[in-house]
């Protein structure tokens, strides 16, 4: 289990990483509710640990294999996708594109949300805060890029 929860946190690190410095963003145009810049390591940090947990819940659980390892590729597939986001938000600045990129990797959440419910109700519901929080940011990245073109 600490793998799992340690997959996730390591994706994230990849997507600061990738995202350079914070600085620019600082001085760009944001829309209403833009929450203080401390928020987002924080809330970032406890739905990578609930996306760990849910992970580790759905690779124990006894479930025929190839249905595990389905809703496990969704999951890889949407850890590699929001591990890329910042790179095309932060450091490219591409905010019209990191949006649509965001429009997706929030569907795949709840792809992902909805194969873990299947084979565990809790791996399901502990992804409802990360779609909910990725629609939010969808939010914010279609605010900053509409109020900055």
């Amino acid at each position: 289990m600490l793998a799992a929860l340690a997959i996730p946190l390591l994706f994230g690190g990849l997507g600061a990483l990738l995202a350079g410095g914070m600085g620019d963003f600082e001085q760009l145009a944001k829309p209403p509710l833009t929450p203080p810049g401390w928020v987002f390591p924080l809330v970032w940090t406890l739905l990578y640990l609930a996306m760990g947990w849910a992970s580790g819940r759905v690779y124990l659980i006894r479930h025929p294999v190839q249905v595990r390892r389905r809703a496990l590729k969704l999951y890889a597939v949407q850890l590699v996708m929001n591990a890329l986001w910042p790179l095309l938000f932060f450091r490219l600045g591409l905010y019209w594109v990191s949006a649509l990129w965001l429009a997706i990797l929030t569907l795949l959440v709840v792809m992902t949300a909805g194969a873990f419910g299947k084979l565990d109700d809790l791996a399901g519901i502990l992804l409802v805060p990360y779609a909910a929080w990725c629609l939010f940011a969808l939010y914010l990245n279609i605010g900053v890029a509409a109020l900055n073109a």
